[in-house]
């Protein structure tokens, strides 16, 4: 089977450097939105922090949205797809046996970008748990359940 064009291209100049901060994100598969339920959410959740108690990244901010994820962490050990392979797979595995059903659960691949400054990093934490809010799914960061940073 072909990979579309757009699987390439967000593989294309992607490295892995630990101690690199990263933000990553990833979209469920047609933009399902399994992530509504909060429960489900936090299947995702402790797949992140499983990532961490693995010593593979360490999560500095994170957001769950109905339909994709957006993490700040650092690599610590191994590549950069490795870790979010991690995540993508188990998450999809406990999901669909939550929910009871089979399949694609996660589109192909991921965004990730390399923060190279810590202004940089700081503004992207803020966008990241922003998110609902401009999503238009709650006021305040603090009515949505689903997010976390390392600075709160």
């Amino acid at each position: 089977m072909t990979e579309p064009a757009q699987s390439r291209r967000l593989r294309t100049g992607r490295y892995s450097q630990t101690s690199q901060i990263y933000s990553i994100t990833a979209t469920t598969h047609n933009r399902t939105h399994f992530f509504n339920d909060w429960r489900v959410g936090r299947l995702l959740v402790h797949q992140l922090r499983q990532v961490q108690e693995e010593g593979l990244a360490d999560s500095l901010a994170w957001v769950v949205m109905p339909d994709h994820f957006h993490w700040l962490m650092e690599l610590k050990r191994g590549e950069l797809a490795a870790a979010v392979l991690a995540v993508k797979s188990r998450t999809a595995r406990v999901v669909n046996a939550y929910l009871g059903r089979s399949g694609q659960f996660w589109q192909r691949s991921f965004h990730d970008r390399a923060i190279r400054r810590e202004e940089d990093m700081l503004a992207v934490a803020r966008y990241i748990v922003a998110n609902p809010i401009r999503a238009g799914l709650v006021k305040r960061v603090q009515d949505y359940p689903l997010w976390d940073a390392v600075w709160v």
